[in-house]
């Protein structure tokens, strides 16, 4: 076993019509689910966003509207999506940040039942930029000593993620721990409250603001001190997650007065 697991760990990429949280939306998903045993199944989908895909982003990774105007939308496929990743961890090259947080905004936005909160995450990108600061074309020929042809294809980036981590794992084998507590944790997400990190955990273990005028202070001090504040996050261009987890703070607050 190169990763101690003891449930499914999907290893995924995501094409989308741009780079909003908020806003943008999934064009291609493809995933690696990786078993316990070792066995894997994959899987890819091409999605209608049922908004323009920005031309930045289809010089990117070459999807057109008219690529995806006969395909189903994220919500067709969300039901399915949620029984394959129900239990599972996940791994992606700079999934931290955007895949994964745009995954969840996905399912919020369809009303589909996905619970992120107790998932670890494996971040390539983070492990990389810890020890050789490089981006995935690099990565893959750094790591793997191969050329990454077809880069920007949801497969051909997950295929040379999959393979990335197994050759990190083996390259520092000295440095890395092979178990999923301990990459989720080297990956950087275990100090975030949200998935997009705008919300962090202090030293004491309480929620801190990530951010603007307010940031490193602890988050229920600041809606004490000036209730407004909260109003300007919900109504401002935030992602779904970020305020969710805002507002389960602030309900929190409430609730130890």
């Amino acid at each position: 076993m190169w990763i101690n697991i003891t449930r499914p760990l999907v290893f995924f990429d995501l094409e989308t019509t741009g780079t909003s949280l908020s806003a943008d939306r999934i064009v291609e998903l493809f995933y690696i689910k990786l078993f316990p045993d070792e066995t894997t199944e994959e899987k890819r989908f091409l999605l209608n966003p049922k908004i323009p895909i920005n031309p930045q982003a289809t010089a990117v990774h070459g999807y057109s509207d008219e690529d995806v105007k006969d395909c189903p939308t994220f919500l067709d496929v969300a039901d399915e999506l949620a029984e394959t990743f129900a239990n599972c961890d996940f791994a992606g090259f700079n999934s931290n940040k955007f895949d994964f947080p745009i995954l969840v905004e996905e399912f919020l936005r369809v009303g589909v039942e996905f619970e992120a909160d107790k998932r670890k995450f494996i971040d390539a990108m983070r492990i990389f930029h810890s020890m050789e600061p490089r981006n995935l074309t690099a990565a893959y020929k750094f790591y793997c000593d191969k050329d990454l042809v077809n880069a920007h294809s949801a497969k051909a980036d997950v295929i040379a993620t999959f393979e990335i981590i197994k050759a990190q794992l083996s390259r520092y084998s000295d440095k890395l721990e092979n178990t999923i507590e301990k990459l989720h944790e080297f990956s950087g997400q275990s100090d975030s409250a949200d998935l997009a990190g705008r919300i962090k955990f202090n030293k004491d273990g309480k929620e801190i603001f990530a951010f603007g005028k307010h940031k490193d202070k602890v988050v229920t001090e600041v809606f004490e001190k000036e209730p407004s504040y909260y109003d300007w996050i919900m109504n401002a261009d935030f992602s779904m997650d970020t305020k969710r987890v805002v507002s389960k703070i602030r309900l929190r607050s409430f609730g130890n007065k």
